[in-house]
């Protein structure tokens, strides 16, 4: 599983609020963790030290995968190609909200969902029929 820290949602917030539950692995490169910190302090109103508070957590309870290959160029954003390749390394679902981006993650066996779609495929919440 992958979250994305670009856009937040409340279905990003339950996600992020359920990271070291046992529903579901989140997976992590230094590539990741550089780009989470960078957004994070550029981007964020959090102070600094609860920036690195979260990042030193999510290295803490994240797999750690080191990427041996690169499949660049893939996508439309070649800043996100890592995020591909990390799904590819550790067999994830990519959650994003743009998830038109990364339309060749099927290429290689991968779904991608939206915060919304993944809350709804682990359970936490359900489809209306």
């Amino acid at each position: 599983m992958y979250c994305y820290p670009h856009f937040i949602q409340i279905e990003m917030l339950v996600i992020m609020s359920m990271i070291d539950s046992d529903k579901f692995v989140v997976n992590i490169s230094t590539t990741l963790i550089y780009e989470y910190e960078e957004i994070l302090k550029l981007k964020s109103k959090l102070e600094i030290k609860y920036v690195d508070s979260i990042l030193n957590y999510i290295c803490k309870i994240g797999k750690k995968n080191q990427i041996f290959y690169l499949w660049r160029p893939k996508l439309k954003d070649v800043d996100d190609d890592f995020l591909l390749e990390l799904a590819v390394k550790s067999n994830s679902i990519i959650v994003t909200l743009n998830g038109k981006d990364f339309k060749p993650a099927n290429q290689f066996g991968l779904e991608v969902m939206t915060p919304k779609e993944f809350l709804q495929y682990i359970g936490e919440i359900k489809c209306k029929q």
